[in-house]
């Protein structure tokens, strides 16, 4: 590897730009971020072979340029101390726990997975703070999805919250996905390399069966963006925040708080958790249990000891 001797001599040029002239500067850089890439290419190509996401993918990706930008060293020759410095670094920046697992998980896959190196940093993960997901009730859903003008647009909507689809799921939907007759759809190579079957309404079916005749005869994909690939997920992203914002609705609303509501809603109408769980693609039953705490009639069936309190002392107003 070349990298630390180019960077070496890149902090000696950056200091001598108005000697060498911005041009040189310039095109020593354009040497430089080719070395970077040989290392990412390494990474990218191991993370492939393991079956990481694409999304993963690209987040170590940006974790590893960042770490390469901020410790100038061969990689070979990276150590420990470089490692926990440069995670105290976005400690010190005051951020989140997320932000700090994804840099570890990233720099052990890189050293440990593609460089064959062990180098043993004990970082223990950051706690990160289990907020609530937001969810719509049943009303806000309705306003939400009859806010939609256009037609196309209404039947992401509708399939997102009737089927507990990841926005990454429904875009990549295709018409060969749907098996009418059994009353399922097919999310092929979701989260984690899988495929998953979803249910599909029964009000939503006939509806589908016409959008797919009439508008997905020249592509496989049910919703065509641009290029004839499949519509972007920020496409999807704007279409939901327009729409909560024409329905009134003052909650931060994604397409995943339309994911959250149908598994709530399931929970509300007296489904068992191993029942919901395989229809969102969660691993583990406790993923899927944050939806009974959320669920409405579980907390609002039990009484406050103040009322039983009130009702037998009805003359006094404070107890």
């Amino acid at each position: 590897m070349v990298l630390s001797a180019a960077l070496d001599i890149f902090g000696i040029l950056s200091c001598l730009t108005g000697l060498v002239g911005a041009g040189f500067i310039k095109w020593f850089w354009l040497v430089f971020v080719l070395m970077v890439m040989d290392e990412l290419y390494l990474l990218k190509k191991e993370a492939l072979r393991r079956g990481l996401s694409h999304r993963t993918v690209v987040t170590y990706c940006q974790c590893v340029k960042q770490f390469m930008r901020n410790c100038r060293k061969e990689l070979l020759k990276v150590g420990k101390k470089d490692v926990t410095d440069y995670i105290d670094s976005f400690i010190e920046k005051g951020a989140c726990g997320n932000t700090l697992n994804v840099h570890i998980n990233a720099l052990r896959f890189l050293f440990q997975e593609v460089l064959g190196r062990r180098i043993m940093f004990r970082i223990r993960y950051s706690k990160t703070p289990k907020a609530m997901p937001v969810f719509l009730t049943k009303d806000e859903v309705v306003k939400l999805i009859g806010a939609v003008i256009n037609s196309k647009h209404r039947i992401i909507l509708e399939l997102i919250y009737s089927a507990g689809l990841r926005v990454g799921e429904v875009v990549r939907l295709k018409k060969q996905d749907f098996e009418f007759e059994r009353g399922i759809g097919w999310v092929r190579k979701g989260k984690g390399n899988k495929d998953r079957p979803f249910i599909i309404a029964r009000f939503l079916a006939p509806k589908l069966r016409m959008f797919i005749e009439d508008y997905c005869k020249n592509s496989d994909y049910l919703f065509v963006g641009w290029k004839n690939i499949h519509l972007s997920v920020r496409s999807v992203q704007e279409i939901v925040k327009h729409a909560a914002a024409r329905a009134g609705i003052e909650k931060n609303v994604h397409p995943h708080t339309l994911r959250h509501s149908f598994a709530t809603h399931l929970v509300e109408n007296g489904y068992e958790v191993c029942a919901v769980q395989p229809l969102l693609g969660h691993n583990s039953a406790e993923t899927t249990m944050v939806y009974v705490h959320m669920a409405r009639p579980a907390l609002v069936s039990i009484e406050s000891p103040y009322d039983s309190l009130s009702q037998q002392h009805p003359q006094q107003k404070t107890i």
